[in-house]
């Protein structure tokens, strides 16, 4: 990826269309969006294909974040909280929180940030 200053923002250019990154929420993306929404989708989209290779039959997922960033120096984010409301039909909630290890365990993006932020996941199902 490459990416140009232009303006008040950084922007990109992928597949799906040009990528707007600014700290200035009225230019772009802020870059702790990206990440959370990073974390949140890779999470949602690898529980969706462990419970489809399980003969899990999941109709939605719905995915809630809580953001923690310290108070001082660069705002860093040290915990993000997802919690999943899952519509699925027959999983039991033993068989929802394996769906969660494996999950954690196979997103590379919660993978590559697990030493550095905090990850907890809850979920409730539909």
């Amino acid at each position: 990826m490459e990416f140009s200053m232009k303006e008040q923002a950084f922007t990109t250019e992928t597949d799906f269309g040009e990528l707007q990154v600014s700290s200035n929420d009225e230019y772009g993306f802020r870059p702790y969006q990206l990440l959370v929404s990073s974390l949140a989708v890779c999470s949602g989209s690898t529980l969706r294909k462990i419970m489809e290779k399980r003969r899990q039959n999941v109709q939605d997922i719905h995915i809630k974040t809580d953001v923690t960033r310290s108070e001082e120096g660069a705002r860093q984010i040290e915990k993000v909280h997802m919690h999943f409301i899952v519509e699925a039909e027959g999983v039991s909630e033993t068989q929802m929180k394996k769906n969660l290890e494996w999950t954690k365990k196979n997103c590379s993006m919660v993978q590559s940030v697990m030493n550095s932020i905090e990850i907890t996941e809850t979920f409730e199902m539909k």
